[in-house]
């Protein structure tokens, strides 16, 4: 069932990712046309403002979701009444917390913004502000979904609301140039999908409405609230890590640079959600399978993950580092580029990140937060630390230098050493030789398809589709080479067998996994 859903989950997330790149291509060009760099260097540090004030959310969803796993696996009602009507009462709170700061800081928006020529600025913050706090009064309804393994429908609502939005955003753009317009087209439809989504969930669960009729025990009462307190010190120095490069961009280079960046950042963010869809979609299920199974079988399970983990962190990786370049100046132009330095920190900082997801994800579903709850502060302490200092000397590529030393500073070792003693109960040394040995696989594979994209022109599309289709074809072909022996290849690989093979019978396919993985497992057990 877990394999089922996790295919089913991750299916129609990369059709729906599919979907939001190509409409994302669109609507960033028809932005910058229309509206110019300094609108996109406003949109790129509003959103970074923001996220400051999404960490009153902080904790308390990811705490109650972990709470939620084992009831839900019971079907133990009860409890999942009261768990719900808590975080229900705790995202009314957050909504109207996130206001109030929100509304306090744009006194302040000037101390953030070098020099614009952008108008309205109070009232395009006010759209984002409305944006950012209005969700959380219905998100606790569409989470329920995630637990119980359904990610499929709410990614689906979503798609199809991005999709409208989207299109409707750049008709606006396209015949008004009226960003406020744009904005207020974007709240409206986010607060529609919500809605629908909170109808959705109470037509599936409709013992969701009933009347709560027990409490919580002091037990899960107390582990909320640790968890919690442990998550909010996490999120905050993740903020101070992956929040404030826009506003340190926007603060002393200039909100044109901001625009810049941003460009960049769509690209990496849309590989980073073309993953996510894979692992996040993964993660419920591996919630699933660490409160029922034992260390060894989240560990065999882990095993594949972490090669998977690998093989499209590094696959993307190089062909960001190898394509982005040639795609700007045929996409927008030569002038919208950045260094290649600043591209080379800004795709290490992806790998480096993207390589601890599988292991935080174990991290996240085995209730770890208490333990490391300080290691996010120390890494944003070294984040700004570092960012303000070399910004002075190397100014924009000096803010990610300080982002990449800060992830190698902390969580690289600190992660891995918690969930290896805690979780899998192995020695840590396995997984620091596995990193290594795969980087040094990754690194090889780059090195020969950049010496023979090298050769070739970026003039035009096609030649640039062609580098893309050769970087694919060699870099999966060195993999697979490299790993066809392993046993986590061999998992992989009778998975997607079967989904190319008989694609059209999906539940014949979950069966045929689901049967190869207890047969894995049997064999390790032996």
């Amino acid at each position: 069932m877990r394999v089922k859903s996790s295919l089913l989950n991750i299916s129609v997330g990369l059709g729906n990712q599919l979907i939001i790149t190509v409409l994302s291509f669109i609507s960033r060009t028809v932005f910058i046309n229309s509206l110019g760099m300094e609108y996109l260097g406003i949109n790129g540090l509003f959103t970074s403002i923001l996220a400051m004030l999404t960490l009153a959310e902080a904790g308390i969803g990811s705490s109650i979701i972990y709470n939620l796993y084992k009831p839900v696996a019971d079907n133990d009602r009860p409890k999942i009444l009261a768990l719900m009507e808590l975080y229900k009462k705790a995202y009314l709170v957050i909504a109207g917390v996130v206001l109030v700061l929100g509304l306090g800081v744009m006194p302040f928006l000037d101390l953030f913004i070098k020099e614009t020529s952008v108008e309205n600025l109070n009232l395009i913050y006010i759209l984002f502000l409305i944006n950012t706090a209005a969700p959380y009064l219905f998100v606790y309804k569409h989470s329920f979904l995630n637990v119980n393994q359904k990610n499929y429908i709410v990614t689906a609502v979503f798609s199809i609301s991005a999709i409208i939005s989207t299109c409707m955003k750049i008709a606006i753009l396209y015949y008004t140039e009226n960003y406020i317009l744009y904005l207020a087209v974007e709240s409206a439809l986010s607060i529609i999908t919500s809605i629908i989504l909170v109808l959705i969930v109470d037509k599936l669960y409709p013992y969701l409405k009933e009347k709560v009729k027990s409490k919580l025990d002091p037990e899960t009462k107390a582990n909320f609230i640790k968890n919690m307190k442990a998550i909010i010190l996490q999120n905050v120095g993740n903020y101070f890590i992956f929040g404030v490069d826009s506003i340190l961009i926007s603060s002393f280079v200039s909100i044109a640079a901001v625009g810049l960046y941003s460009n960049y950042k769509m690209l990496i963010d849309i590989c980073r959600t073309f993953l996510n869809q894979i692992f996040a979609n993964m993660y419920h299920s591996l919630g699933n399978l660490v409160a029922k199974e034992s260390p060894d079988a989240v560990f065999r399970i882990f095993k594949v993950t972490y090669l998977l983990n690998f093989w499209l962190y590094s696959l993307l990786s190089i062909g960001l580092y190898l394509l982005i370049e040639p795609l700007i100046d045929i996409w927008i132009g030569e002038e919208y580029k950045m260094t290649n330095v600043v591209l080379l920190i800004l795709v290490l900082s992806f790998y480096e990140r993207g390589m601890r997801n599988s292991l935080s994800a174990v991290k996240t579903t085995a209730g770890i937060f208490h333990e490391d709850r300080f290691a996010p502060l120390f890494q944003a302490a070294v984040n700004l630390g570092l960012s303000l200092i070399l910004v002075q000397y190397l100014g924009i590529a000096g803010i990610f230098i300080g982002t990449l030393v800060s992830g190698l500073a902390v969580p690289f070792w600190y992660t891995p050493l918690l969930v290896y003693r805690k979780v899998f109960r192995q020695p840590v040394a396995h997984y620091f030789m596995s990193y290594m040995l795969y980087t040094a696989i990754g690194i090889v594979a780059c090195i020969i398809v950049g010496g023979i994209n090298y050769f070739l022109p970026t003039s035009n599309v096609l030649w640039l589709l062609l580098k893309g289709i050769i970087c694919l074809i060699l870099v999966n072909g060195i993999y697979i080479i490299v790993f066809h022996r392993t046993e986590q290849f061999k998992y992989l690989l009778g998975i997607f067998k079967n989904l190319l093979i008989k694609l059209p019978n999906i539940s014949a396919i979950f069966r045929r996994a689901e049967k190869r993985r207890h047969g894995i497992e049997a064999g390790g057990n032996k």
